[in-house]
């Protein structure tokens, strides 16, 4: 099977970062809303604040999720670390999806 690129055209914005935050990987979504920013490092683009939160992330292999609203659309940000390692005990980096939400959204309980 070739190696194909299974997150490219998805509508979720996803973005992978290394634990220094240099960008390793934006799918199209991202690069929409963002420019194409792989190759460079994400802190510069951040307030204090949020550069904080990242570093928390990364140390702590913490994740953090909230929402937002940008031009007129809520969006779910689910920030989480990717593992260089399959027992998770090396983190690789960080991994931002960011996916637009409906205005009316069903939820169910499946418990």
């Amino acid at each position: 099977m070739e190696n194909k690129d299974f997150y490219k055209g998805v509508n979720p914005a996803i973005t992978v970062s290394d634990k220094e935050g240099n960008v390793l990987y934006q799918n199209t979504s991202s690069i929409e809303v963002n420019g194409d920013v792989r190759g460079k490092n994400m802190m510069g683009c951040h307030n204090e604040r949020s550069q904080q939160i990242i570093r928390h992330l990364v140390n702590d292999a913490a994740t953090n999720v909230y929402t937002i609203s940008k031009k007129g659309k809520k969006k779910l940000i689910y920030q989480t670390p990717w593992y260089e390692d399959d027992a998770k005990l090396v983190v690789g980096g960080l991994i931002e999806f960011s996916i637009i939400l409906p205005d009316e959204m069903p939820h169910y309980d499946r418990g």
